[in-house]
């Protein structure tokens, strides 16, 4: 959080007795790699809160300049101690030298102090938040909830606060698992879900997407704050999601198209993705039919593309018409200068208007979140929502935005698919969760 910092006495923290502090660095997983050898902060540099456009201004003497102040501060505020990143709460944030994209990252931290807080930041975007829960100044912040939690998402979007506490006390350690896939966050404390792959809001861009790319940091607030065994796996672009989602099953296996019916010869599978084929794609379904769900997914356009998601639709016809169409569309694009407001990325086409600027450009991945319910749509892309309608006026009579009949707004169940329409377009991870 970003709550007034504040200063422990030292008294303080000579009084408290904390269990299990120092240990020495554990042997990466498979698959994993160390941040910390557990030595020293090789690997590491300093660099406070700092909006990541920033980064790059000034001459590169003038950034050579500043970031030896950043390390010169890091190293009079955080050191190592018996195999243990020891900081005082003061100064810049430890952060790592390079950027990372979709990643999971293991991290073991702990506060040896009453109310302390601390955080830490994914591709430098605050942060999964980390404090006491039992501290009383912090109470009406929402610290009895527990750590994990996205703190700078919205008061009422997913992710905001844990889905449980899960804290260990304050001088124990806490293990964390966070992983990060697109602008997704799933964050497990002590071998507890406490975020279910919530979006991660952009602090420094209310309603943009996040960066493709960013550093990993550790946030100091004014409190001591121990941090050992810190691993991490980078997800190649075409990996699914290495921790489950509670619910969700996938839709597509990475490999082959099994489970999908219809145009199968106008897509292909690529290093894990399904693929819409340049000059081909069609309608590729689901071979099972779903009513109410949660789909998630991640694509990726080409410049100008043009897809479409199905929703309830029929083996035959035009799903934008026999049932739902959201768009898929690289609507920033000069083509498509003269779009109708339905006609933008992510709207049901024909009848419900999406909000724009949610998309990042062509070439980069999104994450777009679909849940209908009954007759209400909602659709989320890269944390940002984009629709949220309920579609029973236009179902029971009320004349659409396009002025033509969407006799497929009645439907209740149906395939879910992609409607190609001969643009080459990415997809990946690709799962689902019904609503019962």
């Amino acid at each position: 959080m970003f709550a007034k910092p504040f200063r422990l006495a030292f008294s303080c923290l000579c009084l408290f007795v904390v269990t299990g502090t120092f240990s020495s660095a554990a042997e990466p997983p498979a698959g994993f790699t160390p941040l910390f050898n557990g030595h020293d902060l090789t690997g590491w540099r300093g660099r406070p809160h700092l909006d990541p456009r920033k980064e790059a201004d000034g001459s590169p003497e003038e950034r050579a300049v500043r970031q030896k102040e950043w390390n010169d501060d890091l190293a009079a505020h955080w050191r190592v101690r018996d195999g243990v990143i020891v900081g005082d709460g003061a100064g810049v944030f430890l952060t790592t030298d390079r950027d990372y994209g979709d990643f999971e990252l293991l991290i073991d931290w702990l506060l040896p102090a009453p109310c302390a807080d601390s955080g830490i930041y994914l591709r430098g975007i605050p942060q999964v938040q980390i404090w006491d829960p039992a501290c009383p100044r912090d109470e009406k912040h929402g610290a009895p909830k527990g750590s994990g939690g996205l703190w700078n998402n919205p008061a009422d979007a997913p992710g905001k606060w844990p889905l449980v506490k899960a804290d260990r006390p304050i001088g124990e350690w806490n293990t964390t698992r966070i992983m990060m896939v697109g602008d997704t966050v799933t964050v497990e404390l002590n071998g507890q879900r406490v975020v279910d792959a919530a979006p991660l809001a952009n602090y420094f861009e209310k309603g943009k997407p996040l960066p493709a790319t960013g550093p990993i940091q550790i946030q100091t607030h004014g409190g001591p704050m121990h941090v050992r065994n810190v691993f991490i796996k980078e997800l190649e672009t075409s990996a699914e999601p290495a921790m489950a989602e509670e619910g969700f099953v996938p839709l597509f296996d990475g490999k082959s198209l099994a489970g999908w019916r219809g145009a199968t010869q106008g897509y292909e599978v690529v290093d894990g993705e399904l693929r819409c084929r340049k000059g081909a794609g069609g309608k590729l379904l689901t071979e099972k039919e779903f009513g109410d769900f949660t789909l998630r997914f991640d694509f990726r356009l080409t410049p100008g593309a043009n897809n479409g998601l199905g929703i309830r639709a029929p083996v035959d016809g035009d799903a934008a018409f026999n049932a739902m169409e959201l768009q898929i569309l690289d609507d920033a694009h000069p083509e498509y200068a003269s779009l109708q407001p339905w006609q933008v990325h992510g709207s049901i086409y024909g009848v419900v208007a999406a909000e724009r600027g949610s998309l990042k450009p062509a070439g980069e991945w999104n994450t777009e979140e679909v849940t209908v319910k009954g007759s209400t749509v909602k659709v989320v892309v890269n944390g940002k929502t984009i629709v949220d309608a309920d579609v029973a006026p236009f179902r029971d009579g009320q004349p659409t935005p396009d002025g033509r009949a969407h006799p497929g707004l009645a439907r209740t169940t149906g395939h879910i698919g992609f409607l190609g329409h001969g643009d080459e377009v990415h997809f990946r991870t690709i799962r689902i969760r019904e609503i019962r």
